[in-house]
């Protein structure tokens, strides 16, 4: 028979112990939608570089791929535990996230350089966010995004700033995807 101490020390044990799986769950999951975004938006980034004129549709194909790619990574995932991981619930979530952020390009009437900007900082708004909940992984990637993004908008003029974006924000997700997949 345990005393209750020990009791309460096996409990804690236990807590600890699906606290990381729960952790290592949310991470390999979301280290995969990472890797994906971080694909889409280095693409979304050179192709608006290579053909400036057509970027705004570059960056809607980006949007529609992404959310195909979140209903498949969600299927495959339920396939594989039976979890569901990307429902209404969240496809309403990024619409609302998507239609607040396209809400402040318009009336903030950004130029597409403060456009380019906006878009990564609101974004890693949420990563850092998420991290208050489920670990600082999402906080040192979202702040590390974020830094670089400013670092660039202040420092790289012009055209090549969609490079440095893409360099930033296409290969720090894709990066941090995984970093994240392998804790």
């Amino acid at each position: 028979m345990i005393d209750s101490k020990q009791a309460t020390d096996a409990l804690a044990d236990i807590d600890d112990t699906v606290r990381r799986v729960r952790q290592s769950l949310i991470y390999r999951l979301s280290g995969l939608i990472m890797l994906m975004w971080g694909v889409l938006v280095f693409v979304g980034n050179i192709s608006a570089w290579l053909w400036p004129r057509y970027g705004l549709y570059f960056w809607i194909g980006v949007y529609v791929l992404a959310t195909a790619g979140l209903f498949a990574i969600s299927a495959y995932n339920y396939a594989q535990s039976r979890i569901r991981t990307f429902d209404r619930r969240y496809l309403l979530t990024f619409l609302f996230i998507v239609a607040f952020g396209i809400f402040c390009c318009v009336f903030g009437q950004f130029t597409p350089r403060q456009q380019t900007t906006f878009w990564p900082v609101y974004i890693m708004l949420f990563y850092m966010l998420a991290g208050v909940w489920f670990g600082t992984a999402f906080i040192v990637i979202g702040a590390a995004i974020i830094a670089l993004t400013l670092i660039g908008y202040v420092y790289i003029p012009g055209m090549p700033f969609l490079l440095w974006m893409a360099v930033v924000n296409g290969g720090g997700l894709f990066v941090g995807g995984l970093w994240m997949r392998r804790s």
